[in-house]
């Protein structure tokens, strides 16, 4: 996706700190406005925004709260909705803020109870349309995993003008269109035609050059010669 190394490795950094941090707050089952200020610290620690000038406080239109609003060069990029790290999120806590970018016209919208990040994109239509685009549990996951680091670098202060976020969006549908696909071939019992036909579509995701399909391909390809070992063995 094209984050920079720096950002790579900061990012992977500040993981591990605040997995400290978090573990700690959600041990002293610390509230809402406690759980905002470690999520605004990490987006200046991890992603790099300006706090002070970047991330603006619970903001107002036609009487629509939103917790956060992270702004950069007078453009809203995304919104964030804030729950207490003790609750558990789920798809109706983001209406609030759907219904504030709805407003505004902001496409992306973040919901996060400083543990889990949720990011959705939106679809302005009637009714409005919203995809999920990644969820991370910062508490159980790896600080140097690819994919983690650049999903989080997506919603950084440097990957702004890159429209890393369409960029993330489009390689999670087009790697979610294929998974279905591939494991039903796996779960189907080993035919040789069936085995022919899942070493061909392995072989044309690896040739592709999105890499959320050549990752998956390889996935399946490994998945693949660890059956064809275990079954070998018997």
């Amino acid at each position: 996706m094209g984050i920079s190394t720096k950002v790579s490795a900061r990012i992977s950094t500040q993981l591990k700190k605040y997995q400290k941090v978090l573990a700690a707050a959600k041990q002293r089952d610390i509230g809402e406005a406690d759980t905002v200020t470690i999520i605004t610290d990490f987006l200046s620690d991890a992603l790099g925004y300006d706090k002070y000038k970047e991330v603006s406080s619970e903001h107002a239109i036609r009487g629509t709260y939103v917790d956060r609003v992270v702004t950069v060069d007078s453009k809203k990029r995304f919104l964030i909705e804030a729950k207490a790290i003790g609750v558990e999120l789920k798809d109706a806590h983001v209406k609030q803020a759907i219904d504030y970018a709805a407003n505004e016209g902001v496409s992306w919208v973040v919901l996060s109870n400083g543990a889990m990040w949720r990011l959705y994109n939106l679809r302005f239509g009637k009714p409005i349309e919203k995809t999920l685009v990644f969820e991370i549990d910062v508490l159980a996951c790896d600080c140097k995993n690819d994919d983690i680091i650049s999903c989080f670098g997506s919603l950084s202060s440097e990957a702004y003008s890159k429209d890393t976020l369409t960029e993330l969006l489009n390689e999670k549908q087009t790697s979610s269109k294929y998974r279905p696909r591939v494991s039903a071939w796996f779960a189907s019992a080993s035919s040789g035609h069936a085995s022919i036909a899942r070493s061909r579509y392995i072989n044309s995701l690896l040739k592709l050059k999105n890499p959320n399909c050549m990752a998956l391909g390889s996935s399946f390809q490994r998945s693949r010669e660890l059956v064809t070992s275990c079954t070998s063995e018997k």
